[in-house]
C-alpha cells in the first residue's frame, strides 16, 4: 500500500506541475490548449480530485480543501489568461506570483493527506 500510494501522489503532484506548466507557457506567448488550464474539471489533477481523492479520502478534511484551492486557482489562472489575450502580458506574468501561492498550498494540502493516509 505505501509505495501505491507513494506513486498516487507522486502522479497527482506532477499533474500539478503540467498544470502550472502550460499556464506559464500560455502566458508567455505560446500557443498551448486552453481547455486544462481553464478548467477545473479538464484540468488532470482536477479530475484526479474528483474521480480519486474525493471519493477515496473525503474523509480527510485536506480533500475538501484540496478542491478549493484547486478550483480557485484555475479562477485565477482565467483571470492571467484573460489579461494576456487582452494585450496585457506582462501583467499577466507578473501575476504567476500569486499563481505560485496557490500552488504551493496545493503541494501541501497533497503532502499532508499523503502523511496522512500513511500513518493509518
Amino acid at each position: 500500500m505505501t509505495d501505491d500510494l507513494k506513486q498516487e501522489f507522486d502522479s497527482a503532484r506532477l499533474k500539478h506541475l503540467l498544470f502550472k506548466s502550460k499556464l506559464r507557457s500560455f502566458l508567455y506567448g505560446s500557443d498551448t490548449e486552453q481547455g486544462p488550464i481553464r478548467d477545473p474539471n479538464v484540468c488532470s489533477l482536477g479530475q484526479w480530485i474528483d474521480q480519486q481523492a474525493l471519493p477515496r479520502y473525503g474523509h480527510l478534511p485536506e480533500s475538501r480543501e484540496l478542491d478549493r484551492v484547486h478550483r480557485r486557482m484555475h479562477v485565477e489562472a482565467n483571470r492571467l489568461m484573460d489579461l494576456r489575450q487582452s494585450g496585457q502580458q506582462d501583467e499577466a506574468v507578473s501575476g504567476l506570483a500569486g499563481i505560485n501561492a496557490l500552488a504551493e498550498q496545493i503541494v501541501v494540502l497533497l503532502r499532508t493527506m499523503e502523511e496522512s493516509l500513511r500513518t493509518r
